[in-house]
């Protein structure tokens, strides 16, 4: 983790939910490392190195987080691959 990754993950999220449309726009940023999905990865990564009161302050920001991504995406029906291996944000369609 670097200084400013919470920060950085929240920006990302805070972005997207903020574009119109009821789902997610997956076409918005297509470059590795942006999409929300590897900004959820970054508060899962420090969830893991918080102390107990930061991470239950965080943990309610995360499960805000995950109700909207869960809202705006669809269930993935297809066949686990390299991306859907990891946390289940990775198994949810977005709009194309």
């Amino acid at each position: 983790m670097w200084p400013g990754a919470v920060a950085d993950a929240l920006a990302r999220f805070e972005w997207a939910f903020r574009q119109p449309g009821r789902y997610l726009n997956a076409s918005q940023v297509w470059q590795p490392g942006l999409e929300v999905e590897y900004a959820r990865d970054d508060l899962e990564e420090a969830m893991l190195h918080l102390p107990r009161g930061a991470r239950t302050d965080l943990g309610r920001l995360i499960a805000r987080i995950d109700d909207e991504f869960e809202r705006r995406t669809l269930p993935n029906p297809g066949p686990v691959n390299a991306f859907t291996v990891g946390g289940w944000w990775w198994s949810r369609i977005r709009e194309h």
